[in-house]
């Protein structure tokens, strides 16, 4: 058996469409340009289905069955989350190189040979082994795990990548509006150092996956990414983002608009839990508790109930800590 370089690895949970629109814009990625005439002796694909019932199944075993490399369809008897998924699909892979990626991106262009390409140059230790396939690598600082640069659908810059939820952080993310002012997140446009990078888009050496143990599958979804980087930094680990290779990420795909913040919340207190000490997960604790009250308060004034209850709700996390 021929050993693949790459296993593009993804969890699937009714996103019919969009899964065979992301397997789609890997083969045209693929057909624009890859390393060999023989791209299915340098990649597999490996699906872990979370019990769909949207008849994701059948659409990816049509697609199987002339696709332009393997696709290895798990389908799996109950929603196992994100991370459990993920953790399943590393353990089926035989490539020595893993793409965890969503469902819901589009690979534009030559994406993936330019992430693959990227990520090869900045593992030196693998440049002899590869320089036949891809030519002229130049060293680079070595790097563990790697996101590509994520575009909105109308192809603006979606940030992705940032420093580590550190209590400042936080306080931005949650009163300073830091997402919009590049504080907490960022979309850099040259190979930046970051301390965490979106879980839509990864690429990593299976070693260094498995050297960590996965994600923390005490985290059904959302902020899986953050803690496992988190862990990886921790180990003296790098992360880069790659902005060269461009990626669509549609976002919220398989959740609605409340749950997104329901598992922020449950996340944040959770990496506190675990890295943090008693006071540090306090001062979080009362950040979110005070921003769930004052969100609670002008939703009110503007009659928005279904903002009043998701912030209840909210509330009822902290409190239940």
């Amino acid at each position: 058996m021929v050993t693949p370089l790459l296993s593009i690895n993804i969890v699937s949970y009714n996103t019919k469409d969009i899964t065979i629109q992301c397997l789609r814009s890997i083969e045209r990625s693929i057909r624009i340009n890859w390393f060999t005439q023989h791209p299915a002796n340098d990649i597999e694909i490996v699906i872990i289905d979370n019990a769909s019932t949207d008849h994701s199944i059948e659409a990816i075993e049509a697609l199987q069955k002339d696709f332009i490399i393997p696709i290895k369809l798990i389908k799996n008897t109950e929603n196992i989350g994100f991370g459990k998924g993920h953790n399943k699909a590393a353990q089926l892979s035989i490539g020595e190189y893993l793409l965890l990626l969503n469902t819901d991106t589009i690979l534009l262009k030559d994406a993936l040979y330019t992430f693959v390409k990227d990520f090869l140059s900045h593992n030196p230790s693998d440049l002899a082994q590869y320089s036949h396939i891809v030519k002229n690598l130049s060293y680079g600082n070595k790097v563990h795990f790697a996101g590509p640069k994520l575009l909105n659908e109308n192809l603006s810059p979606q940030p992705s990548c940032g420093p580590y939820y550190s209590i400042p952080v936080i306080f931005g993310a949650l009163f300073l509006r830091g997402d919009h002012w590049g504080l907490t997140r960022l979309s850099p446009n040259t190979p930046t150092k970051v301390d965490w990078v979106s879980g839509a888009a990864i690429i990593c050496k299976k070693d260094y996956f498995q050297e960590l143990g996965g994600f923390d599958e005490n985290i059904f979804m959302y902020m899986e990414e953050i803690e496992l980087l988190h862990r990886a930094s921790q180990k003296g680990m790098q992360i880069w983002l790659f902005p060269a290779s461009q990626i669509i990420h549609l976002g919220s795909a398989s959740s609605n608009k409340t749950y997104p913040i329901f598992q922020v919340y449950r996340g944040f207190l959770y990496l506190y839990t675990k890295h943090h000490n008693a006071l540090e997960l306090h001062m979080v604790q009362w950040m979110l508790s005070l921003k769930a009250k004052i969100a609670i308060g002008i939703s009110k004034l503007l009659n928005k109930p279904n903002i009043t209850q998701t912030y209840t709700q909210a509330l009822q996390i902290v409190k239940d800590q």
